[in-house]
Parts: C-alpha cells; structure tokens; sequence
C-alpha cells in the first residue's frame, strides 16, 4: 500500500497557444525587418558613392574638341553641284527676290542667331574699389561668354580675360536670366582667352532646360563672301545678333609661338565687341578677338579661326597650362629656301624677352628643323608639337644658325614654360 502513496500526484498540460499574442511577434518581426532592411539601404546609397570614390576615384572627364574632317565629294557630284548653282544663278537673273523673300530670309538667319543665345552668357565682372574719401564701393563691367561644355560636374565658358582682370568675384547670367558664381579655371596669357567654370549643381534644372553648349565648328572652309552671324555683344548689348560676310580670310596675325588666321567681316560692332562668329548652321566658326582687328581704325567685326584656336582651349577646358617657348615664327617655305639660300623650317623672327627661348639662347634668325628628333617643315608642325608637351618639359630643338659663310646645324636643350 505504500507503494501507491505519492506525496504530490502531478499531471502536465499543455499551455494553450495565445494565436493573437503570436500574430503579434509575426507582425512586429516583419516590421523590424522591413524597417532594417530600409535603413540598411539607405546607407548603402548614401555611403556609396563616396566609397567607390575613396577606393576607386574617377578622373575627372576629359573635354576635346574634334575637328571634322572636311567631306571630298566625287567628281560627279561636284560637276552637278556645279551645273545645279549655274541654273540656280539663272533662275535668280530671271525671278530677282523681292522685299517679301528677303524678309522671310532675315528671319531664317535670325532664327539661327536666337537658338545661338542658348549658349550665350553674360558675364559680369564685379570689383571692389575705393573712391577718393576711402569709401568702399562695387563696380561692374560686363562681356559675353560661349558655354563650350557640359562635363556633369561643371559648366565650361570661353570669354577673354580682359573681360574678368581684376574681379572680385564673377558672375554669370543664362539666356534665361538666372545668375550663378563662377571662378576663372585657366587663361592663356598669349590669345587672352579664358575658360570659366560653372557648378553644376548651382544651376537649376529649369536654366539648363534653356541652354546649351556650342558647337565648335571647322574654320578651314570659310571662304570670302560666306554668311555668317555674330553672336553675343558684336555691339556691346549682350544677346544682340548681326548679320554679314566674311570680306577676308587670308589676314594673319603672329603671336608667340603661334600663327592665327583672321576672318574680317562686313559687319559693324562696337570696338569692345565680343562673343562668336557662327556659321549658318549655328556651329562656332570664329571667336571674336577685337584685339587682333587689323583694321583698328575701323569698327568691323573680326575673329580668330576657331580650328586653330581648338588645342588652346581644349587645354585650359582641362585646366591644363598652354606650353610656352617665346618664339615669334613664321614657315621657310621651298621658294624662300630658294631665294635667300636657306634651309627648310621654321624661321625665327623674334625671341620674346625673359622666355624659355630667351634663356635657352634662341636668336632672331634662326631656322628650327628638329624638336625631339621630329622633323619640323613648317609654323604647323612647330604648333602641334609644342602643344603636345607639358609645362616644365626638357625639349631638345636642332636648328640651324647662319655663319660666316653657311649655316651651321645646332642643338639646344630648352625648359618648357607658361605665359602668364
């Protein structure tokens, strides 16, 4: 019998499942999840960007300009367009275009001219002076600028750097009237062209609906009588458009270490003007330099052929430095070399004082015929291989330097510099 006693007689049973207490944890679970896994995202996007770019920063994008390569037509083709311009100069002898025609000409340039302004800018120089009681003021002058790219991160402008000496701060204002700050990247001392650079992020999505960037064109193919426009301030009121032809483009104008081909036109500008030729297409053709007028007695606009102007203003749209040497040249050509008995080349006319030639021991006279073991024909080759180096470069330069009898073939080492 006290085998059947138990002091406590105990029976398990099972706790019942509170099934709205475990919806509960379901729901806070997924919650949480829901919750970590947004958070969690977030600061992936967040982090990102900035970790891709400590561990594996981006260069900065590249600006080039291209130059199109001019288009050969058959000889067939050329032959029709030929005999098609005869009957067109026919039909224009026979039907003379009267005032209705003319007008409805006017406004297919103008039209043109208006869709150039997206990529004009005014650009405001505003400096802090102080009058004679010592009182402080603000004063501003104003030119034109042409936005040549878009890189993302940055807008570019090409003005000139007279335009912006001696600013306290730069402004720029869009063909849509909104103004931002900008600050000079890089000026060539030589051309006194500049490029401004814009943040991007300080332009608002609306302004860069309204512009654009312009379209640098091929100069080589501009003839006399070609039509064209000028853009920006020709008559010193930014966005003002005036219409002409090309009356000459065979002047040039010898800078250091550079030659460059001015357009002269017929139209009549302020003496300040600034801004771009364009051609009937809307692609840059000339940048207006009044500077390099060879007529200065006169008010007709004139611009520096944009081909030639393309390395200069690649390099400071990548905030690179122009290579500078000093040297004043012009090309020995084959009846030159055979007239005055001298060797082909590049002829020296004028070594700039306290430059990199100067210091190297260059002298008016001179004919250079090697840089860096290339051969050097003419002003061109000399362009583009300097264009190639880098500021404080070694170059070694053979030339040719006319002796008591005959010329005598030499060799230099010279440091590459920049103009300020």
């Amino acid at each position: 019998m006290a085998d059947d006693f138990q002091f406590i007689k105990e029976t398990r049973k099972e706790k019942p499942i509170n099934r709205k207490r475990l919806l509960r944890h379901i729901v806070e679970t997924l919650m949480l999840a829901v919750v970590f896994g947004g958070v969690s995202c977030l600061t992936f996007v967040l982090l990102k960007p900035r970790l891709e770019q400590y561990f594996s920063p981006e260069e900065q994008q590249q600006v080039s300009f291209v130059e199109p390569e001019p288009e050969e037509k058959p000889v067939e083709e050329e032959e029709k367009d030929s005999s098609e311009k005869m009957e067109t100069v026919i039909i224009e002898k026979q039907t003379p275009m009267d005032l209705s025609q003319y007008q409805t000409l006017q406004n297919k340039l103008y039209a043109v001219g208006r869709e150039a302004d997206k990529f004009i800018v005014s650009v405001t120089n505003v400096k802090n002076d102080t009058d004679i009681f010592n009182t402080t003021y603000e004063s501003k002058g104003i030119g034109s600028g042409v936005i040549i790219a878009d890189t993302g991160d940055q807008i570019l402008i090409l003005t000139e750097k007279k335009t912006i000496a001696g600013a306290s701060s730069i402004r720029v204002t869009f063909v849509d009237g909104a103004t931002v700050k900008a600050k000079l990247q890089r000026y060539d001392g030589n051309t006194g062209i500049a490029v401004l650079c814009v943040e991007a992020q300080d332009v608002l999505d609306e302004t860069k609906k309204q512009i654009s960037v312009a379209t640098l064109g091929s100069s080589v193919g501009v003839s006399q009588g070609q039509t064209v426009l000028a853009v920006g301030s020709p008559i010193g009121t930014i966005h003002s458009i005036l219409t002409g032809n090309i009356t000459s483009n065979r002047n040039t104008i010898s800078t250091m270490d550079c030659n460059y081909t001015i357009f002269t036109t017929d139209m009549v500008g302020s003496a300040d003007a600034s801004g771009a030729l364009i051609n009937t297409n809307g692609e840059i053709i000339g940048f207006v330099l009044q500077d390099y007028n060879m007529q200065k007695e006169q008010t007709t606009l004139a611009a520096v052929s944009i081909s030639e102007l393309k390395s200069v203003i690649e390099l400071l749209s990548n905030d690179k430095p122009v290579p500078y040497l000093g040297l004043r040249i012009s090309t020995v050509t084959d009846e030159i070399a055979e007239n005055y008995h001298m060797p082909k080349g590049v002829y020296v006319r004028d070594v700039a004082l306290d430059s990199p030639a100067m210091e190297a021991g260059f002298q008016s006279g001179d004919v250079i015929t090697e840089i860096n073991g290339e051969e050097v024909m003419a002003a061109e080759d000399y362009e583009k291989l300097l264009r190639s180096l880098a500021v404080d470069d070694m170059v070694h330069i053979t030339y040719e330097r006319q002796g008591a009898e005959e010329y005598i073939s030499l060799e230099i080492d010279a440091k590459v510099g920049v103009l300020e």
